[in-house]
Order: structure tokens, then C-alpha cells, then sequence
């Protein structure tokens, strides 16, 4: 039995929960732990269950809570050597045991989940995306990712369910009230993935068999819930492909718990 939902998904903070069987990880804790444990509680978990956090990079919005979830309730942390250099001193002091290590590209396991890690394209110190194996699923992470490159692509293909970073809309982002420096590292090589951009993808992964798409990190500022799903909608059926039969899209929200995936 697998159970996905997001807690929380947006330019305020993240934090995503599987559970497959009996193990159950967090991907990010970019939240207060209280706020990420009351979360829980509303899907009927509960944080001491937790056997891992995984950390997909080093900002705030991914980390602000993992380090008080880890030592509050002894749970493991796992990310690669430079996330971890980069974020050491932002999460406070963590257990030697309590500290796991992973390069980017490795396939390793958490009890009956398999996750295999990708590059992806960000202004952190080497942020990664995610695909977890269950069974004879494939549930992938994808978000804070700049541009869509090769590796990504062929790291995301095949996916049963993927949640997707659909951030912003290019025209509100342009005309909005960011300075001028921040809308450039949004919509950089290195920033984030617009609506438009997410809508080529997701028609790309559903000719490939990919068949729940969740859209998430929207931002609070240059973008609205309605709109992502909108361009994403209208991108797939311009391509053939009928929501609700061929597909179902979801937005995540960035305030709340998202619908729980069961598979």
C-alpha cells in the first residue's frame, strides 16, 4: 500500500510524506515542526512513525523544520555531502548517527522504499530531485528546477505519479513587485519552473504513460493555484489528452494538506 500526499508545497515552505507499507519518510520539513506535525495528525500519521527526512537542497523553505523534527523525535536525515556542509549550521547540531549521506545518482534503500536521486538544476549547493520505487510504481519529485535538461528528463520519464514544480506565470512574475534581481534568478537557468514550461512537460510525460500529475511550489506572489492548473490543462488537451480519463491533474497547495495519492 502506498500513501502520497503533500503537507505543504510553495515558496513558503515544503514538505512532502510517503509511506509505503510500514516505512514512512518526509521528503524537505520546510516548515515549523509544529505546523509539519499537525499536518501529520490530519492525515492520520504521526511524526514519532517517521524513519527518515530526506533533503532535496539547503533552503530555508525545504529545511526549517528537519533538524528539530530529527532531534525531537530521533529520526534520520539524509542528504548528500555538499547539502549537508551547506545547511549544518541553519539545522543545529544532529547526531552522528542521525546523519546519513547520499551522492546525487545513487539508488539506495529505506526499508521497503527504493529512491534513486537526480541532479536538477538550481541555485543550491547540489539539489536533487527524487524517485521512489514501489513495488512496480514510480512516484517522482520534481521541483526548484530552472530548466528542463536531459538528465532530468530521462530521470522523471516513466513515472507513475510525479509531483511537478509549476512556480509562476512569466507575465504576472514581470509585471510584479520583485526587484529586478530576483525575477532574473527566478526565471534563470538555475530558478524556477514556470506554468508554461510545466505544461510542455507534463503533455511530454503523459504521451510516455505518466498518468497523475500534481502540481506544486506555486508562488504565493506570481502565481495562483487556478491558473497553474489552467495552462497545464490546456496544454494537455492540446495535445490529446482528456483530464479525468487519460490523466488526473491536482494542484498542491502551499497552506495545507494536498488530497492523499493511495495506490
Amino acid at each position: 500500500m502506498i500513501k502520497f500526499c503533500s503537507l505543504f508545497s510553495g515558496s513558503s515552505g515544503n514538505s512532502l510524506f510517503l509511506k509505503v507499507n510500514n516505512t514512512c519518510i518526509l521528503i524537505d520539513a520546510g516548515l515549523s515542526a509544529k505546523r509539519i506535525i499537525e499536518a501529520l495528525d490530519a492525515i492520520d500519521e504521526k511524526a514519532c512513525d517517521i524513519d527518515a527526512i530526506l533533503i532535496s537542497h539547503e533552503h530555508s523553505d525545504h529545511i526549517k523544520g528537519a533538524g528539530i523534527i530529527s532531534r525531537k523525535f530521533n529520526i534520520p536525515i539524509y542528504a548528500n555531502h555538499r547539502t549537508w556542509d551547506a545547511m549544518q549550521n541553519d539545522i543545529g547540531k544532529i547526531s552522528e548517527y542521525n546523519r546519513r549521506f547520499f551522492e546525487s545518482g545513487d539508488l539506495f534503500s529505506i526499508n521497503d522504499i527504493c529512491i534513486k536521486t537526480f541532479r536538477i538544476p538550481h541555485d543550491a549547493a547540489e539539489p536533487v530531485g527524487f524517485n521512489f520505487f514501489c513495488g512496480n510504481r514510480k512516484i517522482t519529485v520534481a521541483t526548484d528546477i530552472g530548466h528542463i535538461n536531459k538528465n532530468v528528463l530521462e530521470s522523471i520519464e516513466n513515472s507513475d505519479a510525479i509531483l511537478l514544480e509549476s512556480n509562476h506565470d512569466v507575465e504576472i512574475l514581470k509585471s510584479g513587485p520583485y526587484p529586478w534581481e530576483l525575477k532574473r534568478r527566478i526565471l534563470g537557468e538555475n530558478g524556477h519552473l514556470s506554468n508554461e514550461m510545466a505544461g510542455k512537460v507534463a503533455a511530454y510525460l503523459a504521451a510516455k504513460g505518466t498518468k497523475i500529475f500534481m502540481l506544486g511550489h506555486l508562488s504565493k506572489v506570481n502565481n495562483l493555484p487556478e491558473l497553474a492548473y489552467q495552462t497545464v490543462y490546456d496544454e494537455l488537451t492540446d495535445n490529446g489528452i482528456k483530464i479525468g480519463t487519460d490523466v488526473t491533474l491536482d494542484v498542491v497547495l502551499r497552506d495545507r494538506v494536498s488530497r492523499v495519492l493511495e495506490m
